[in-house]
């Protein structure tokens, strides 16, 4: 089994969910960001940003690779950051990347 974090823009929080039910049924452990209800646009302060990001940033460290959602070819500067993170940890990095 394997531990697996998603990373991905948060517009493709969706895409995230279904892939992280299938890599679950696959039998991996997936560890997910916090994603706010679909029907809130909820803005946050720039501490509060600051908590997910380095909560994301202990997920990362807790898995054995990152699962990174590339949907039509965006991959945000959040994203790249927690990609080089993973890296520079040794981390498998897997990519799904496909057309909206």
């Amino acid at each position: 089994m394997k531990i697996i974090t998603m990373c991905g823009s948060m517009r493709f929080s969706e895409k995230m969910r279904e892939i992280s039910e299938k890599l679950e049924l696959g039998g991996n452990c997936v560890l997910t960001p916090v994603f706010p209800p679909e029907d809130e646009k909820k803005s946050y302060t720039k501490q509060e940003e600051k908590l997910f990001d380095l909560a994301h940033k202990e997920r990362i460290k807790l898995s054995d690779a990152i699962f990174v959602v590339n949907v039509d070819n965006y991959i945000g500067s959040s994203t790249k950051s927690e990609i080089e993170f993973a890296k520079s940890l040794g981390k498998e990095i897997i990519y799904y990347m496909t057309a909206g």
